[in-house]
């Protein structure tokens, strides 16, 4: 993450704590922060006031400086060793330029800390965790614990709390980019812009209120006019990018449609690149759609088989199949309508009627298709193969390039949860009322809403049952 920032506190102090532990309770936490399981590396990480008397019961009096990287025995509380690992202790405060000076938040959480580099093997872990355990007023790190207590110390605002959240799950090249651009503050940065703005109209127009007998300029309520426009018009254009965000967070859908035995699930294995869907000669082997996630173009993607479309189906399953496979297709991104090789030119006409926009026609079994009938494919589709991987390059070049399209490759820092989408439409709806007041005093009460609405995205206001629903979904020691 970029170097932390010195904040004030985004809470009252000692005040309420939610469940996770907060401001207000004080006691000292550890996790193991690198996934469980054997290897040759993991870490442990613990915050707190009372890290330090920790870490020198664990190294048995040999606490290392600040900030350094030293080797130490780990032992527990009948001195026999634990581990060899390598310690650092952070302390909250760091000596500043000139001598008994401090820097206050200097860690992580804004408190003192410590991270220990073990061997990563079970026993050893079990060993550790178990010593901490035992330690007097430390206790396991709920989910988003150590991320929490970074936020209510100041140390970063909500949205970059939430940035960090999408940083650990990225899967995808663009996820880390956008993710790791709203850990280091561009979302932080875009909304601090829009609250200066707010502050200087909000400003003028208690202006033309508390000195309505002074000699303001005539025309002071009308520039306010044209700033609460303009800042309408950027709210309601990021309210816009939200259903963008919340897509690159869960991916874009591309479904494969197409009559029984056209080769979806061939095609769904051969894109995976692993056995994901049961092939068979047996039509309707698909029955419920099959659901795959890749990487296209740095992009996150779900493929989406789905049952094979064919008139008048007797079997209720297949029916109901069918009904699915036609209402993904609808609700997805791209669609991949694939052709029978083994027949084509003819066309099913069943597939032939989802064609739109949306669609790339793909001719399937190239390997087995006349050289004289794919030429008519050379009409905007992909002829593929599953079996030799005839034109599966070509395709995932051309689903990337349409995908590409749909996400405009926008500036890094994108608003992608639903309750950035509703504090955002609540701030431009709050404008649109002050716009629409007759005189100054009328407005002023709505800017006000507007800047709460604003505040809402960094956890300004009451926000401890929002806390416990977004620290939530963190992992442990995260």
């Amino acid at each position: 993450m970029a170097p932390h920032r010195a904040r004030p506190p985004l809470t009252e102090p000692g005040g309420p704590a939610g469940p996770a532990g907060g401001a207000g309770r004080r006691d000292g936490i550890f996790a193991l922060s690198t996934a469980p399981g054997r290897a040759a590396i993991a870490v442990i990480r613990l915050s707190g006031p009372g890290s330090g008397e920790a870490l020198d019961r664990l190294t048995g009096g040999r606490r290392p400086p600040p900030r350094r990287f030293s080797r130490r025995r780990l032992v527990d509380a009948q001195g026999g060793t634990l581990d060899d690992a390598v310690v650092v202790w952070l302390p909250s405060a760091a000596a500043g330029p000139k001598a008994g000076a401090r820097q206050a938040a200097a860690s992580y959480t804004g408190e003192d800390m410590a991270e220990l580099q073990v061997h990563g093997g079970p026993a050893v872990l079990r060993g550790l965790l178990g010593a901490l355990s035992a330690l007097p007023g430390f206790r396991p790190a709920e989910p988003g614990e150590f991320t929490r207590r970074a936020f209510e110390s100041g140390r970063i605002d909500l949205l970059e709390a939430e940035a960090v959240a999408d940083l650990v799950a990225a899967e995808t090249e663009t996820q880390r980019r956008q993710a790791l651009a709203g850990s280091r503050g561009a979302l932080s940065a875009r909304l601090g812009g829009w609250e200066e703005t707010l502050l200087q109209v909000s400003a003028r127009v208690e202006a033309t209120i508390d000195f309505a007998d002074e000699e303001l300029p005539a025309d002071l309520w009308q520039l306010c006019r044209r700033q609460i426009a303009g800042l309408q018009g950027e709210l309601e254009a990021a309210v816009a990018e939200v259903s963008l965000g919340e897509r690159l967070r869960q991916g874009f859908e591309v479904a494969l449609v197409g009559a029984p035995n056209a080769g979806k699930s061939s095609l769904l294995n051969a894109l995976a690149r692993r056995e994901v869907a049961i092939v068979h000669e047996v039509a309707g082997t698909t029955r419920d759609v099959v659901e795959v996630r890749l990487e296209l173009g740095g992009l996150p993607v779900t493929l989406l088989d789905t049952a094979g479309l064919r008139d008048d189906p007797r079997d209720p399953v297949e029916r109901e199949g069918m009904r699915r496979a036609r209402a993904r297709a609808a609700a997805a991104d791209l669609v991949l309508a694939l052709f029978d090789g083994d027949i084509w030119p003819a066309v099913d006409p069943i597939t032939l009627d989802l064609v739109d926009d949306r669609c790339i026609p793909v001719i399937t079994k190239g390997d087995r298709t006349d050289p004289g009938r794919v030429a008519v494919a050379g009409r905007g589709g992909v002829v593929v193969s599953a079996v030799t991987g005839q034109g599966l390059g070509g395709l995932e070049a051309r689903l990337a390039e349409r995908l590409g399209q749909l996400w405009g490759a926008p500036n890094e820092g994108l608003f992608s949860r639903e309750r950035h989408r509703a504090a955002l439409a609540d701030c431009a709806g709050c404008l649109a009322e002050a716009l629409a007041a007759p005189e100054p005093g009328l407005a002023a009460e709505d800017l006000r809403r507007a800047r709460a609405a604003l505040g809402r995205l960094v956890g300004r206001f009451d926000v401890e049952r929002l806390l416990d629903r977004i620290f939530g979904e963190f992992c442990i020691g995260k």
